[in-house]
């Protein structure tokens, strides 16, 4: 089984060819990432327009760079996968018409993939992963802590009442005069700074719900930069230490918490999974390997690669979706915003006041 590919709902084209192996595992055959990075440096952030005109300027050229390079042809595939959403809409639309016309073309079916689904998955590419398991998705846009019990089938165990932990990472970068993006700015400056120089506060430390706030850390740091200001080099490393340490002690500590909500709605977890573009933060993995450790569990984190946006891991959804029989039809919508996952039944109750 071959599947194509296709992720375009932020500021990221790319497209691959991912086969399902006679063992059930996953081999991928071509990953193609254009990253733009360079169109949107200036503005300091993703800007929706410059973004869908990327997308639609070199789409085409990727998906033929793919296939060309996982040596098939469209009659080699069994299917066409496509990040249908959460996204920005514009970027969102450009893949989604590109697999619509590809699927009614080669008669092919088309797999609209929800793109959080896809960053939850991809540990069973990478590592072959067994369900269930406790996934931290963090991201620019999203940090929920959730519990993988099966395709399609996700219950989500706490997230963010304010900021993404990539969000914050950014906002910080912005603040203290380093380039976009920011979260691997401030891992690099946080390499020469002290941790401990600056008192930052840990929001929801101790908290027996699993959720995140991260807006009271950011504020605390801006008002530590403004209070030291002008900033030396050395300063703005100390800053990111600092954040970093803070960043990385609430994610550990909201990790325990969720541990411990897994059984009642999951049973035993099999292994706590990272993912998303966060994931990439060497201390942050650091972290999470030693406190799955003491938990009895595996720690399982994407190559750097598949930590951000990517193809493979659309396809890949698409091959968990597709041997299910799960296909969707042309009238698939586009979806700005998409939840992925169930809320608990702590989640609920809090809902229903």
């Amino acid at each position: 089984m071959h599947v194509l590919g296709i992720e375009t709902t932020c500021d990221e084209t790319a497209t691959a060819v991912v086969a399902l192996t006679e063992d059930g595992r996953g081999l991928i055959r071509a990953n193609e990432v254009l990253s733009q990075i360079a169109e949107h440096a200036a503005y300091g952030g993703v800007v929706p327009e410059i973004a869908a005109r990327a997308h639609v300027e070199v789409l085409d050229r990727l998906i033929a760079r793919a296939l060309d390079a996982a040596e098939l042809g469209f009659d080699d595939l069994d299917g066409i996968a496509v990040a249908a959403g959460p996204g920005l809409i514009g970027g969102v639309l450009i893949g989604l018409v590109t697999a619509k016309t590809l699927s009614l073309v080669t008669r092919k079916p088309l797999l609209a993939i929800n793109h959080l689904e896809a960053h939850a998955l991809t540990a069973r590419l990478t590592d072959g992963v067994a369900f269930p398991y406790l996934l931290l998705l963090a991201s620019g846009g999203h940090t929920q802590l959730v519990a993988v019990r099966g395709v399609g089938d996700y219950v989500r165990l706490g997230s963010t009442i304010d900021d993404a932990i990539g969000e914050a990472f950014d906002k910080v970068a912005k603040l203290l005069g380093l380039s976009y993006p920011g979260g691997p700015e401030v891992e690099r400056a946080a390499e020469s700074g002290n941790p401990e120089r600056f008192a930052l506060p840990r929001p929801m430390l101790g908290r027996r719900t699993p959720d995140f706030s991260l807006s009271g850390l950011k504020t605390a740091l801006r008002i530590e930069a403004e209070r030291i200001a002008p900033l030396t080099q050395q300063d703005v490393a100390d800053l990111c230490a600092s954040f970093q340490a803070a960043v990385v002690d609430v994610v550990v500590d909201r990790v325990r918490v969720a541990l411990r909500s897994f059984g009642p709605v999951a049973g035993h977890p099999t292994a706590l999974v990272a993912a998303g573009g966060v994931a990439a933060n060497g201390a942050l993995r650091r972290a999470l390997a030693q406190q799955a450790g003491e938990a009895g569990l595996p720690l399982v984190a994407p190559p750097l690669p598949l930590c951000g946006d990517n193809g493979a891991m659309i396809a890949w959804a698409g091959i968990e979706r597709l041997r299910l029989g799960l296909v969707d039809d042309l009238t698939a919508p586009a979806r700005p915003r998409w939840p992925f996952a169930a809320a608990s039944p702590r989640e609920a109750a809090d809902a229903a006041g």
